[in-house]
């Protein structure tokens, strides 16, 4: 059996131990790495990111399903006919005899399916609803990119659902 001798010199366990110092990455210095790339993703994924987020678009059918539903009711209780108008272009919509407008974020954007009727021009339209709860039925689409809502509304009884 041979056994080596324990040097302290030059190639002992000194010169080791600080060389193992040197090739390793200190705390510091990853706490600064981390925080340029988190300053870097909070610049770049508004800039690159598509706008509407996903609970804006929900956000945005329902409120042009509440704003059927509405007009639904308030064709029913006056017992006169209501229309929803929709204007596509600047994405907006209200109610009969209500003075406010609804607007919709940007980037969200709206098509209408509805009687030939109920057309005013090529960006607006609207939902007509009769007294007895029924309407001229139809679907508006809201949309961001590839996610879309469809908020149909069913001609015979006016009902309002909302479908991804």
């Amino acid at each position: 059996m041979q056994f080596s001798p324990l040097c302290t010199g030059p190639a002992g366990p000194s010169a080791t131990r600080a060389k193992s110092r040197d090739s390793g990455v200190s705390l510091l210095e990853l706490l600064v790495v981390l925080s340029i790339m988190a300053a870097v993703a909070a610049i770049a994924v508004p800039v690159f990111g598509g706008g509407v987020s996903s609970t804006q678009l929900r956000t945005a059918a329902r409120d042009v399903a509440s704003g059927l539903r509405l007009a639904r009711s308030e064709a029913v209780a006056s017992r006169r006919e209501t229309i929803l108008m929709l204007d596509l272009e600047h994405r907006s919509f209200r109610v009969d005899r209500d003075p406010r407008e609804h607007a919709l974020p940007r980037g969200v954007e709206m098509k209408l399916y509805t009687a030939q009727s109920d057309l005013v021009s090529e960006t607006t339209g609207g939902i007509r609803f009769f007294p007895d709860g029924g309407s001229t039925g139809g679907r508006v689409s809201v949309a961001a990119g590839e996610r879309k809502y469809d908020v149909d509304i069913d001609w015979l009884t006016g009902r309002v659902a909302i479908a991804e």
